[in-house]
């Protein structure tokens, strides 16, 4: 009798685990299933980051670099990314996140002669 019970509680561990994620909004979604039945799952939740986006925003974070770099000159970045690292902490991490890199470089040879 006591593995029929362990069984019931544990079915109904997982349907209390199941309602508690739908209280948070509208989290089911009709799926099709094997033999073109049409299921309704709980969707996943959780943080979602979609990848074009973060792709777009560091592309648009080295466009950023490159016309800054185009518009100092290489040497005059260098030296306001040097006053930077005598900054305080923040502005140490900002000094390397905007260090020129390859890319940035390149980009910002390209586009020099449409920003003078």
């Amino acid at each position: 009798m006591s593995d029929e019970f362990k069984d019931f509680d544990n079915r109904l561990t997982r349907i209390s685990r199941t309602r508690r994620r739908g209280v948070r909004g509208p989290s089911y979604e009709p799926v099709v299933g094997p033999g073109g039945v049409i299921l309704v799952r709980p969707r996943r939740s959780g943080p979602s980051i979609p990848l074009k986006g973060l792709v777009f925003l560091v592309l648009g974070f080295c466009l950023f670099k490159s016309v800054a770099i185009a518009h100092f000159g290489a040497s005059g970045y260098a030296d306001r990314i040097d006053e930077m690292k005598q900054g305080t902490v923040f502005e140490q991490a900002g000094a390397w996140a905007l260090q020129p890199d390859r890319v940035s470089t390149r980009i910002a040879a390209t586009i020099a002669p449409f920003i003078k």
